[in-house]
């Protein structure tokens, strides 16, 4: 049996209850609050179900990261970074980098980025735990990725490109940022085909566990995430 979340308590039960089949799912129901959200990314818990079904919480064993050390820069990214034609933001477009990657035409699946959550992660944003890294060309937004940051421990939720490889500067620019704070992995939840050729890897939840609560304690400044242009 799958756990329900009941509206009014916001515990979750233990990772180690999650299933095997499908990966991960650790319980169904509750809501998308702001309390309710930030207690779930601070135990490495994330809300993930398609409109229509009941909000879904999954913490699946193993789990991809990336490390910022062994992100890949293949011989076509370094020209394009070498040649300089992005402008890359943090935090100046959120709302903008949402709407676009719930409706990025490569995702011919359909999109879990559904009006609730929408509004969930909006809310998330103005209370500063949620960020958007925006890639511009000729003052066009033309890729970004957004995700929860609870101090220094970032999970990515999604990422969008109009032009090629926009993404990954997105990615390598938020690689950068958190390697300015020591920071060594970006969590990226599930692994797929595109986070493996950045240098995505899946390692145990008990590792990612750990990692994660050490990014989580990292103190740093007010002010890191602001909105700013990027080096």
């Amino acid at each position: 049996m799958i756990p329900q979340l009941h509206p009014e308590i916001l515990a979750f039960p233990p990772l180690s209850q999650a299933l095997t089949d499908p990966n991960g799912l650790l319980a169904f129901g509750g809501d998308l609050s702001l309390k309710r959200l930030v207690n779930a990314y601070t135990h490495g818990i994330f809300p993930w179900f398609n409109e229509g079904d009941p909000i879904m919480w999954w913490s699946p064993d193993p789990r991809a990261i990336i490390p910022v050390d062994d992100i890949k820069i293949n011989r076509t990214l370094r020209k394009v970074i070498n040649r300089q034609t992005f402008t890359v933001t943090l935090n100046r477009d959120f709302t903008r980098v949402l709407k676009l990657c719930a409706h990025a035409p490569f995702r011919k699946e359909g999109t879990w980025i559904t009006p609730q959550m929408k509004a969930a992660y909006i809310a998330l944003h103005q209370q500063g735990y949620a960020h958007s890294i925006e890639v511009w060309q000729e003052n066009e937004l033309v890729g970004g990725l957004y995700g929860v940051a609870i101090n220094g421990f970032f999970s990515g939720e999604s990422m969008f490109y109009k032009r090629s490889n926009a993404s990954k500067v997105a990615l390598l620019s938020l690689a950068k940022l958190l390697k300015e704070i020591n920071i060594t992995f970006i969590d990226c939840q599930i692994l797929n085909p595109f986070l493996q050729e950045m240098g995505a890897v899946e390692i145990s939840r008990q590792a990612f566990v750990e990692l994660k609560e050490t990014a989580i304690n990292k103190v740093i400044a007010h002010d890191f995430w602001q909105q700013r242009t990027l080096k």
